[in-house]
């Protein structure tokens, strides 16, 4: 039987998309230094990169055998649960964000969104590219003994 690699597959683009948001968080820029265009482009890669996290995280969950309820909230629920994230209230707010994001547009929100993608959201993505890419060495190394 073929080993399911899904979660791999999609932990490699969630990979990449963590590195572009990270590139403005960790960069000696600040939020309030950004035009206009540089904030609406790290809100764009925050979401895409939220959506890819919660993505893998749902994926790797159901690799690992777990029956639960499938979307973004029942995923952050498990993967709390199951130790892939440790902030289950950060993560929250940051699903909250990206619902915020995706369906309407306030300069306000968008302002304090981008404060927040470098205050907190970043890190948790990080935390969480970490936490993965441990799961993924560990698997490749019971795949070679």
């Amino acid at each position: 039987m073929e080993q399911d690699i899904r979660w791999l597959q999609r932990y490699d683009s969630f990979r990449r998309a963590c590195k572009r948001v990270l590139e403005i968080t960790e960069s000696e820029r600040k939020p309030d230094d950004l035009s206009e265009l540089e904030m609406e482009g790290l809100v764009q890669r925050f979401e895409y990169t939220f959506e890819l996290a919660w993505k893998v995280l749902q994926d790797l969950l159901i690799y690992k055998g777990y029956e639960f309820v499938q979307g973004p909230n029942g995923t952050l629920k498990k993967a709390f649960e199951d130790g892939l994230i440790s902030d289950h209230d950060g993560w929250r707010r940051m699903a909250k964000a990206r619902v915020t994001t995706s369906h309407t547009y306030n300069e306000g929100d968008a302002i304090e969104i981008v404060r927040k993608i470098y205050e907190e959201y970043s890190h948790l993505l990080k935390q969480l590219d970490g936490k993965l890419n441990e799961d993924k060495l560990r698997l490749e190394m019971n795949t070679l003994f």
